[in-house]
């Protein structure tokens, strides 16, 4: 287990919490969810009690090392200092002696926000003069943003190369805990759940735990490809061709191991990608040319709902068809329906999947939503994260 935030003396040190607060912004730059931002304050409240001066970095979007005021951190403050109670200061960069000069009158329980950390190249090169800049600024890091932790960043790995206090905070720790520990002991039966557009974004991973899976289940735009492979005709759902052949070795590779490996039996198709074309209900045997393939259908939902009942612990990771679209959005509702109604731990990979299971009203009944997107993927595929990998061991 890598060592948290709570094993480290903090009082009145410099402590440098590294979040994940890239939070979707609507046209006006109001932030539309603060999950993220909620997501951190036990590791901030944490610091604050404990009489640290708390100086929270993290990025924004893609500014691509330009300054971009529609990408502030300046929002995210202000939000922080909201959820918190109390006072949040902003500074207008993210290293310098300007803002070293600001941290340093900072007193025990302040709380700095820094702005954006790619406006600046050498973040996302790990360029080891900005680390040292970053790194200049602490007398203790820590890493609280899973979400970036797949990504060899100055603030996710170049910076703990100058800092000699490294640790994880509470939100690393959870994530740590649940994916891990439904990958290395789940409590069993243990099904898989994985849907989303591209098989090859996701192949690795279903690869991996299919070998630790009981069930896994496959539906999204993913399974016309597995579909595909077997001989089917799909219309012109999209179909990945390149990996038919891998696809159709890791489905008999799993039945050969005594796993059950379900696809979906029907689907809604469309004449086009949107809410206007016309729309019927298909068997996957029977999908007429030239219509897409754009949900999974009433059939493949009982299916999958029967497959998931018995569960002890579902892993979820990936819609089952276009749900932003409302016609096309019942396969993924009903299966989050689904493994909300079960008895069994419940772990929803990040993403689109955590916000189909919000819109689908079902957040308070899972047991655990990943703030992962690309590092949640990396650790299910069974690789190291970056982020983790620079994190001592707890003593």
């Amino acid at each position: 287990m890598k060592r948290t935030i709570d094993k480290l003396d903090l009082k009145g040190k410099r402590v440098f919490i590294r979040a994940d607060f890239n939070v979707p912004l609507d046209d006006d730059l109001n932030i539309t969810d603060d999950a993220r931002i909620r997501g951190a304050l036990p590791t901030i409240n944490y610091a604050i009690d404990e009489g640290a001066k708390v100086i929270v970095a993290s990025h924004l979007g893609r500014p691509k090392g330009q300054v971009d005021p529609r990408l502030s951190l300046a929002a995210v403050a202000k939000r922080l200092g909201r959820l918190l109670g109390k006072d949040v200061s902003f500074a207008p960069d993210c290293i310098g002696p300007q803002v070293a000069s600001r941290i340093q009158r900072m007193a025990p329980g302040d709380v700095m926000v820094l702005e954006n950390l790619r406006f600046h190249k050498g973040e996302t090169d790990n360029d080891p003069a900005f680390a040292r800049g970053l790194a200049e600024l602490a007398d203790v890091y820590v890493n609280d943003a899973f979400g970036s932790s797949h990504r060899a960043h100055a603030s996710i790995t170049g910076i703990t190369e100058h800092v000699s206090d490294v640790a994880a905070g509470f939100l690393m720790q959870r994530e740590i805990s649940y994916l891990h520990g439904a990958l290395a002991d789940p409590v069993r039966p243990f099904v898989v759940i994985i849907g989303g557009a591209k098989v090859s974004s996701k192949l690795a991973v279903v690869e991996n735990l299919s070998g630790r899976a009981d069930k896994v289940i496959v539906g999204g735009g993913m399974a016309f490809t597995f579909l595909r492979s077997m001989g089917y005709g799909v219309g012109a759902s999209v179909v990945e061709e390149d990996m038919l052949e891998t696809a159709n070795r890791i489905r008999l590779e799993a039945r050969g191991k005594g796993k059950k490996f379900y696809l979906p039996v029907d689907c809604v198709v469309s004449t086009e990608f949107s809410d206007k074309g016309e729309t019927k209900i298909v068997t996957t045997q029977e999908i007429p040319d030239g219509w897409l393939a754009l949900d999974i259908g009433p059939a493949s939902l009982r299916l999958f709902q029967e497959a998931i009942q018995n569960a002890k612990t579902v892993l979820w990771n990936g819609p089952m068809g276009v749900f932003e679209i409302d016609a096309f959005s019942r396969g993924t509702f009903g299966v989050a329906h689904a493994v909300a109604d079960t008895y069994a731990l419940t772990i929803v990979g990040g993403g689109d999947s955590a916000l189909a299971v919000h819109r689908a009203g079902e957040s308070e009944n899972m047991s655990f939503i990943s703030t992962g997107g690309g590092a949640t993927l990396e650790l299910l595929e069974g690789k190291e994260l970056p982020g983790l990998a620079v994190i001592p061991e707890a003593d």
